[in-house]
Parts: C-alpha cells; sequence; structure tokens
C-alpha cells in the first residue's frame, strides 16, 4: 500500500481533507493516538517513507474535488516540513485563492527551525491550532514527553505571534485522558490573554 500524505475522515468526497507531512514529532504525548491506535477511520497514517514532495501530494489530491478546507495534521507535526508545507500551500491557493488553510501544530515550531517561521505563513495559511495542553511548564514536560525544556515558553509565544500577524487562532486542550488533570481554567486564561480563541478537546480512543 502507498503511503497516505491526502485523507478524509468523512465521505469520500468532504468539504474537509487533511494532509500528512511526517511522522516525526518534537512531542510523545501521553494520550497521542498514533501510539495508541492505528489506523483511523481506516487510513493508516504511518508514513514508510519520509521522501514526501509536493507531487506525491498534488497526485493524492487529485482523489477529491469538492474540498473547501484543508488541514495539516497527521501523525507528526508539519512545521518540521516548513518548505514542503509552504509549498503545498502555495499551490492550493494558487488553485483556489479562497480555500481556508489551517495547521495543527504543537507551536514549536519557532524552536524547530531555529528561526520565526510565523511571518513565512502569511498570505498562504488562514487558521493555526494550537495545542497548549497545560498550565504551566512542570505539567507541560510530563504530558508532552518534550526534551526542550523551553518548549513551553516558545508554544506560548508561538499563539501570542499568531494572533499579532492576524491568524485566526485557536489554543487547544486535551482532556479526559486517564487520569491526567488539566487546569483548564488557567489554560483558558492563558489562551485569552494571548488573544487566541479556546478549544476543549475531549480525547477519544479512536482520535475522532
Amino acid at each position: 500500500m502507498p503511503d497516505t500524505y491526502v485523507y478524509s475522515i468523512t465521505q469520500d468526497n468532504p468539504e474537509t481533507i487533511y494532509i500528512n507531512l511526517t511522522n516525526k514529532c518534537t512531542n510523545n504525548c501521553v494520550f497521542c493516538i498514533r501510539n495508541l491506535s492505528n489506523p483511523i477511520k481506516g487510513k493508516d497514517l504511518w508514513l514508510e517513507n519520509e521522501n514526501v514532495t509536493l507531487d506525491k501530494i498534488k497526485s493524492q489530491l487529485e482523489k477529491y474535488s469538492n474540498y473547501k478546507e484543508v488541514v495539516f495534521c497527521g501523525y507528526g507535526e508539519p512545521t518540521i516540513k516548513l518548505d514542503l508545507l509552504k509549498d503545498v500551500s502555495k499551490y492550493l491557493k494558487s488553485k483556489n485563492a479562497g480555500i481556508k488553510i489551517r495547521i495543527n501544530t504543537n507551536g514549536q515550531g519557532n524552536i524547530i527551525n531555529n528561526k520565526n517561521i510565523i511571518p513565512e505563513l502569511k498570505n498562504i495559511v488562514d487558521e493555526i491550532s494550537v495545542s497548549l495542553n497545560a498550565s504551566n511548564n512542570e505539567d507541560y514536560m510530563q504530558i508532552s514527553g518534550c526534551k526542550n525544556e523551553n518548549a513551553y515558553d516558545s508554544v506560548k509565544d508561538f499563539i501570542k505571534q499568531s494572533v499579532e500577524n492576524g491568524f485566526n487562532t485557536t489554543a487547544t486542550v486535551v482532556t479526559g485522558y486517564k487520569n491526567y488533570k488539566v487546569d483548564i481554567k488557567e489554560c483558558e486564561k492563558i489562551t485569552k490573554q494571548a488573544g487566541a480563541k479556546f478549544r476543549i478537546r475531549e480525547w477519544l480512543d479512536k482520535g475522532y
């Protein structure tokens, strides 16, 4: 079976499709669905080959025709493949300037790429959804499994900068996984202070 770069989680010709760029991630979250369930909605998202290209993605996009929204979301962190993400977004916008493009990210893109990537996303990305998942650094490190001690502050800054640069920005937290607790009120406070929207994602054992 070929690797899955483009997929849907609903019907065969949906309004929203997803793009899976990589397995790699700087986090190893305790609740991450890739460690707990595969495939997702019948889609095996684990990539046997990390050599993902624009042409390969374009080929799989041909299966879909009615989509109005594209979300970069797979088993890994999409900003690890920043150049490819930008190339795909530019291609999509060139075909349909009105298409809505969202990135689901752990918010560590600036650390990953050793630069501020947010200005590079202007005009090719519309929405950014950032996994906040904790109200303090200690909880974040425990939940995320991240080895970078500066990650939590960078995530909060990424949310703030996304808002300041005009992106429709949402910070999310996952609740309901085993016995781990999240201070929802404090997470919402942090999010509101950054000017972003806040969303609670209930953990589901099948991912969706």
